[in-house]
């Protein structure tokens, strides 16, 4: 009976810690408005007041009438990779909102700006067909840019997220 009681004792300790991580993960999603994250609305963008200047500047952009948050900045090839990306980023911000550990203005990671840009392109393929067709987007030639604007938004920052900054 001796041999199985550090069994015991460690099964109910695995037990306790999955309670409560799953406890937390649970009141923290329902308290965050987690599902809102499933939808796609874009006031769910701003559950985070990180994201207030952006979605301010979106309802003053061009885009306001055709297009949510969604459509910029989740790809479209596959439901998979769609997925794959909105829990990621999902992982990510609320990580470091969590946290606390974030960049004000909040800034976009190359693998969500190559996102955009494709959904840029996605939308707009005629219109700039010539260009692409030259292979010429890319990361900026102007050293006065910054190093996360780049390809459609290096010129059209203000497209999506409006004259805000």
């Amino acid at each position: 009976m001796s041999g199985t009681r550090p069994i015991v004792l460690l099964s109910v300790l695995a037990s306790v810690l999955v309670g409560v991580f799953v406890g937390t993960g649970s009141y923290t999603f329902v308290s965050a408005h987690g599902t809102a994250y499933l939808s796609n609305d874009p006031k769910a963008c701003v559950n985070c007041h990180v994201m207030r200047e952006e979605y301010d500047g979106w309802q003053k952009g061009p885009h306001h009438a055709v297009a949510v948050c969604n459509d910029c900045h989740l790809p479209h090839d596959n439901l998979v990779h769609k997925l794959f990306v909105k829990a990621s980023n999902g992982y990510h911000h609320s990580k470091a909102f969590t946290a606390q550990d974030f960049q004000e203005p909040i800034r976009i990671k190359p693998g969500n700006a190559a996102v955009l840009e494709a959904n840029c392109i996605r939308c707009h393929g005629e219109l700039v067909d010539e260009i692409t067709a030259h292979g010429t987007l890319g990361m900026p030639t102007d050293p006065g840019r910054k190093a996360d604007l780049y390809g459609c938004v290096q010129c059209h920052q203000d497209v999506g997220h409006g004259p805000t900054r």
